[in-house]
């Protein structure tokens, strides 16, 4: 009876939220860069690849600029290439997205090896200059909220902001509609006047900059200037579940990563009571009953609306 009074007081207590937020934010950052591309009409599965070359490109800036905002500076640059890359291939050439995000995934995560092996040796890069954390004066004094929100990375604060500014972008703004359009009416946007294809090409390299800040996050902001061979470690696949759990929604697809981040929190928290070899997989298990939950659902809705639309053609 103590032993399980010490896990749940270890489970709910102030660090393991704060540690959330800290794992949420690389797969929330990703997260509502893939509802861009999603409501875009493109499925893009490449965006751990777009998460590993932000982690490894955001160390190398630091080492070459020793400065971990040098780094920053140059994963927006990497991001914004990696964007035109994938766009270049799915909207100009027209190429199968889902294709060409298993092979950005390949490449990313050879060249991120090749690349960290030649420059840092095969240790990999550790204790180069990392972001500061913030802390707030005026949450400290708050009881447990304070510890939870406080000395965090500056990318855990610009993810909120990202989170409301592109939920009042997509379905606020004129912009957002015509992204909405140019995936699920691309012809009716076009007999508007408006190329859809300008659309995704907007949506991929804002996608693409996300995922590369996620990356930075990762090894410059949660892991203070380390990066390891695929450290991304599938979380752009668990972004994407979260993009679908989320219906493309930056705040659901947000609260999505959140749970994500809680259930990674508790994995670390259990691992003194049990094998972190089981511990670890406890986010993932938790990613597939996501979807699981998301198939059956969308299967219930889909049986619904034919019932109805057989009750009216009855009635009729």
């Amino acid at each position: 009876m103590d032993d399980l009074s010490a896990i749940l007081a270890s489970i709910f207590s102030s660090g393991t939220f704060n540690e959330m937020l800290r794992r949420a934010t690389p797969v929330a950052l990703a997260a509502i860069g893939g509802s861009l591309t999603e409501h875009a009409g493109i499925m893009n599965i490449g965006m751990d690849g777009m998460i590993l070359m932000g982690a490894f490109f955001g160390v190398f800036g630091s080492y070459l600029f020793t400065s971990a905002w040098g780094g920053v500076g140059l994963v927006l640059l990497m991001g914004l290439l990696v964007g035109l890359f994938f766009a270049l291939f799915v909207v100009k050439f027209r190429s199968d997205e889902f294709i060409i995000g298993c092979a950005l995934n390949t490449f990313a995560l050879g060249l991120t090896t090749y690349l960290s092996r030649s420059v840092f040796g095969t240790s990999g890069a550790k204790g180069f200059p990392s972001l500061p954390t913030v802390d707030l004066p005026l949450l400290d004094k708050i009881p447990f909220l304070g510890a939870v929100l406080n000395g965090h990375s500056l990318f855990v604060y610009l993810t909120w902001l990202f989170v409301l500014v592109l939920w009042v972008f997509i379905y606020k703004t004129p912009y957002g509609f015509w992204l909405r359009a140019s995936g699920e009416k691309p012809e009716t946007l076009r007999t508007a006047g408006i190329e859809p294809e300008k659309m995704k090409w907007l949506a991929s390299i804002l996608c693409g900059v996300l995922c590369a800040l996620a990356g930075a996050h990762l090894s410059l902001g949660y892991l203070n200037g380390t990066f390891a061979e695929n450290m991304s470690n599938s979380r752009g696949y668990i972004a994407f579940a979260c993009v679908i759990f989320g219906a493309a929604n930056p705040a659901k697809a947000y609260l999505a990563a959140l749970m994500f981040g809680f259930f990674d929190a508790i994995g670390l928290r259990l691992q003194d009571y049990v094998s972190s070899d089981l511990t670890g997989i406890i986010p993932y298990a938790i990613t597939i009953i996501m979807m699981v939950y998301v198939v059956v659902n969308a299967q219930r809705r889909r049986r619904h609306a034919a019932q109805q639309q057989l009750s009216r053609r009855a009635r009729s």
